[in-house]
């Protein structure tokens, strides 16, 4: 483990060799202050940068990246190979499997779930800049397995985002939506559980 710059780190870490915690970006931010809360248990391969702060029960995979000036909630879980970049705000309670990438300045509300392969963008105008803001996940909202969500869209609470949907426009709450590009074919309310475990899957 390296430990650079100005870093606080909670009760009880387990934080394996070979993390970087306080990395330094190559931009110019207004702190350098790292806070990671209590109890995070911090894998192989991880880098966390400097000018950031994460709450209680910070759990990694290996080989993830989580940039500067993010705001990061309770709970969070993020598995191998996944980043999070700069500027982005992250509630309680939100898990990212494998190989998902989420892009500046997005925003993920409480206990949303991004299943494995998930991709953000933030930019309409690609290269441009100028206008970049990714999607707003609304609480409980649930992504599925290599979905990619574009710019500036808002996906509503608890509603469920198909596996490979393309979203391009905003998701009503409690809406479930698949294919590209992602259209409205049901409210969560009407799914069943196929394997009859549950009477409601949500």
């Amino acid at each position: 483990m390296r430990l650079t710059n100005d870093i606080e780190i909670g009760k009880d870490p387990r934080i394996d060799e070979g993390v970087v915690l306080g990395y330094l970006s190559g931009r110019k931010i207004a702190s350098l202050k790292t806070i990671i809360g209590h109890r995070a248990r911090v894998r192989s391969g991880t880098v966390i940068y400097a000018g950031l702060e994460i709450g209680d029960n910070l759990e990694t995979g290996h080989n993830v990246v989580i940039r500067e000036e993010n705001l990061i909630g309770n709970n969070f879980n993020i598995w191998n190979n996944s980043t999070v970049d700069y500027g982005c705000k992250i509630g309680n309670n939100v898990k990212i499997h494998n190989n998902v990438y989420i892009a500046q300045f997005t925003t993920l509300e409480d206990d949303v779930f991004l299943a494995p392969g998930v991709i953000i963008g933030n930019d309409p105008h690609p290269v441009c800049t100028k206008c970049m803001k990714g999607p707003t996940v609304k609480k409980g909202a649930r992504i599925g397995i290599n979905a990619t969500l574009l710019p500036h869209i808002v996906i509503g609470e608890h509603s469920l985002v198909g596996a490979g949907a393309v979203v391009t426009k905003d998701v009503p709450p409690r809406s479930v939506v698949y294919g590209s590009p992602a259209r409205v074919v049901c409210s969560t309310s009407e799914l069943k559980c196929k394997q009859g475990m549950k009477e409601r899957p949500y």
